[in-house]
């Protein structure tokens, strides 16, 4: 063989050698995972079956507590005004939201049954995402609802009438849902190329999203569509609202009415803010690069979720004077007069 006839050769070699190279590359970069696993809790991973009995206590309480206040409203005939209405269902959605990701934590928790497929995390993402947007909106028409009640009384039934309701339905409905579609499309077509473990207990969008090996810029820019929408535009109502509130009411009132006014409103707007801002921090801890550990995000992300569910039925319900009655009459026991 010449010097020629080995150098052509040669070159054939290296070209082959690189063409297998970039097909190989190019079949890499086709490939996208369609199952997950979750990886929530990894530093205390191995303890991960004591974690079973406080989140399984947690389902239980929010799963009682607010079925109860549903069933106290709704067979109750003198709690079935707006603001009652609205109080049952915060306590739907708050039983919706945990079930959609708490089960199979803790099947996750015992079995090690860790594995859900894109399908299934995009629907229970969207369902997540979805129904939490709508309890934002449930909160925002509470707060309007007591600001119409205290600081115009006198136009409170022809303003919270059937057809207010049909309308806040509707505003819900259509901002919730075409929002949460939006995030959730812009994640379906994504490239997971690299790993498919998602170091959270459930789909949360960006959890999911930072293991796609695709631009996630629009993922990004529609995160903080989401945070504008339902953290700056809502608690901005929502604080206005309660500030108006406490103004008439601390205005009217004297004494120990004045307290009582203030110690309520100031309860509703700590269990709402951290609603907000614990949702802003889990939803944003990825978007901006916050540098928070995962067992951290991980615990904020569920807290988001259980918190607010289990604090919502003594807020909102306990600490009401008519659900207590009703409760106490349901169970024919002494009303003890305050």
């Amino acid at each position: 063989m010449t010097k020629r006839q080995r150098n052509q050769e040669t070159r054939a070699g290296c070209c082959h050698h690189i063409q297998s190279a970039m097909i190989e590359e190019l079949q890499g970069a086709n490939i996208s995972h369609t199952k997950f696993l979750f990886m929530g809790f990894p530093e205390i991973y191995k303890y991960r079956r004591l974690l079973f009995l406080p989140f399984f206590l947690s389902y239980v309480l929010v799963v009682v507590g607010n079925s109860l206040l549903v069933f106290v409203i709704r067979n109750t005939e003198s709690l079935h005004s707006p603001m009652y209405i609205l109080v049952s269902a915060l306590a739907v959605v708050d039983i919706i939201v945990p079930t959609a990701i708490i089960p199979a934590m803790l099947l996750g928790f015992l079995f090690d049954l860790n594995e859900i497929s894109l399908t299934g995390c995009l629907t229970q993402m969207f369902v997540t995402h979805f129904f939490s947007s709508v309890e934002s909106t449930i909160l925002l028409a509470m707060a309007l609802d007591r600001f119409v009640a205290i600081c115009k009384p006198l136009h409170y039934t022809e303003i919270m009438n059937s057809s207010m309701f049909l309308k806040v339905l509707l505003f819900t409905l259509i901002r919730s849902s075409t929002i949460m579609f939006a995030l959730v499309a812009l994640a379906a077509p994504l490239s997971f190329c690299e790993s498919n473990v998602i170091h959270h207990c459930y789909c949360d969008h960006m959890a999911l999203v930072s293991l796609a090996c695709d631009s996630i810029s629009k993922n990004n820019a529609m995160g903080l569509v989401v945070i504008i929408c339902f953290v700056g535009i809502d608690i901005s109502v929502i604080f206005f609202s309660y500030v108006k509130i406490l103004h008439v009411v601390l205005g009217a009132a004297a004494g120990e009415d004045r307290w009582k006014a203030f110690h309520t409103c100031g309860t509703h707007l700590m269990v709402m803010m951290c609603f907000y801002f614990v949702g802003s921090i889990t939803f944003l801890s990825r978007n901006l690069n916050i540098p928070i550990p995962v067992d951290v995000n991980t615990f904020l992300g569920v807290m988001y979720i259980v918190f607010p569910a289990s604090v919502n039925p003594i807020i909102y319900g306990v600490r009401t004077k008519e659900i207590r009655n009703a409760l106490l009459r349901m169970f024919k026991t002494n009303i003890i007069p305050l």
